[in-house]
């Protein structure tokens, strides 16, 4: 904060101690007051009650912190036992602070002030103080997603909650109290996908080797008067190489990069006439080295030109819907050439099984020059990408509409595949 140049008055130490109070100091051994210690800036500041009496805090309100006419606040943290901090904001003439995030209920804080004098010597107050334990309410529960371990770059992170909150306001409360923390550190924020789901992603792909941490700040915190949140397990997750696999279903032809650098092209066959590859981004959801493949889990009646029922291997997942990228022995001479499959992105069994070997979940597969519709961004897989960062922020209730304008996706059904 900036604060405009004044002139400080020259004063002996012997006036300062005297206005201060015994005991304490405002010059240091050369007479300059910025180089001297804090001193004890109670008598400065004043909290609001019963802080200041020594009370338990209502969780409920906000904390406040004032000062005097004689002196002005320069920097407060508040902090509880487990390390969460108290979102805050301060006046511009640094008169009074007070908070912006709400504090936790059963919990114990320290506040410390720092302040600085007419003269410009710094003071510093520390206060502890508990609060209250909360009334009988529901709780809010967090699970965080995927499962601990290592990730493509575009592994989404997910949060369901227990209970639906619809409210703008409630919403906002939620969101701040959900943190992810990468290293190295990268922009990102949530989308909320529904009234119980919310995804994370960062403005472009994760960085690779990544390091991402993901808590939960809601253990007693009110998100309603009916609505607290509760005790959630953390999630650290880490990121490998950057592969992504390109397929154009024109050209018939997938191309497999590494950290920016071509590694493999594979010919493949792509979605026929009435079954087209869907285009757009998607990440790999799973592996599977056997699945049975039927035209009736997608709709497909049996018996009629296009059923079908096959073993399938090498099958890596990137829709519910029954996507997959797998082995395609009885299309051989169709791959690089045309288009013959169900909707699926099918190739030989060697390159099936180097495919298989060598991506992982989180990685992402791309299909552009499809006939096909495009990618759902949400409930049929991790088609997050697929909106633009502009339109990714809207979906955070911190930035704007409580969903970005989504309506509640429709659930997809988990079906084996299209072959």
């Amino acid at each position: 904060m900036n604060h405009s140049p004044r002139t400080r008055t020259v004063v002996s130490c012997a006036v300062l101690v005297t206005a201060l109070g015994a005991g304490t100091t405002a010059c240091g051994s050369d007479g300059d007051p910025l180089s001297a210690k804090p001193y004890d800036a109670a008598g400065l500041i004043s909290f609001n009650a019963p802080i200041d009496v020594g009370k338990r805090a209502d969780p409920d309100k906000p904390l406040e912190v004032a000062v005097k006419a004689e002196g002005r606040i320069t920097d407060v943290t508040a902090q509880d036992s487990t390390g969460r901090y108290v979102a805050g904001e301060l006046t511009a003439d640094g008169s009074r602070w007070h908070s912006i995030s709400p504090l936790a209920a059963s919990a114990h804080y320290t506040v410390t002030v720092s302040t600085e004098d007419d003269d410009g010597a710094p003071g510093r107050k520390v206060l502890a103080f508990d609060t209250t334990k909360p009334a009988d309410q529901k709780r809010l529960g967090v699970t965080f997603g995927p499962d601990a371990g290592e990730y493509g770059v575009g592994q989404i992170i997910t949060a369901q909650l227990s209970q639906e909150v619809d409210d703008k306001a409630q919403r906002a409360v939620v969101e701040r109290g959900l943190r992810v923390d990468s290293v190295p550190a990268v922009p990102g924020n949530w989308y909320w996908v529904s009234g119980k789901e919310l995804h994370y992603r960062p403005k472009e792909y994760w960085p690779t080797h990544a390091t991402i941490q993901v808590h939960s700040n809601l253990d007693g915190v009110k998100i309603s008067d009916r609505l607290r949140g509760d005790k959630s397990k953390a999630l650290k997750l880490t990121t490998g190489d950057r592969v992504e696999a390109l397929t154009d279903a024109a050209a018939h032809e997938m191309t497999v990069y590494k950290n920016g650098a071509v590694i493999n092209t594979i010919p493949v066959t792509t979605g026929k006439p009435g079954y087209e590859t869907r285009n757009g981004v998607k990440v790999v959801l799973e592996k599977q080295y056997f699945v049975r493949m039927r035209g009736t889990t997608v709709g497909i009646a049996e018996g009629s030109r296009d059923s079908y029922d096959l073993p399938v291997y090498y099958a890596t997942r990137v829709t519910w819907s029954g996507e997959y990228v797998h082995a395609a022995p009885w299309s051989v001479g169709s791959q690089g050439y045309a288009n013959v499959s169900h909707g699926c992105t099918g190739m030989s069994t060697a390159n099936a099984r180097w495919f298989f070997d060598n991506v992982h979940e989180g990685d992402v597969v791309k299909v552009v020059n499809s006939n096909g519709q495009s990618m759902e961004p949400f409930g049929n897989g991790f088609g997050d990408w697929n909106l633009d960062w502009k339109k990714w922020r809207t979906g955070s209730a911190l930035n704007g509409l409580p969903n970005g304008g989504q309506t509640s996706p429709d659930t997809v059904r988990l079906q084996p595949a299209a072959v």
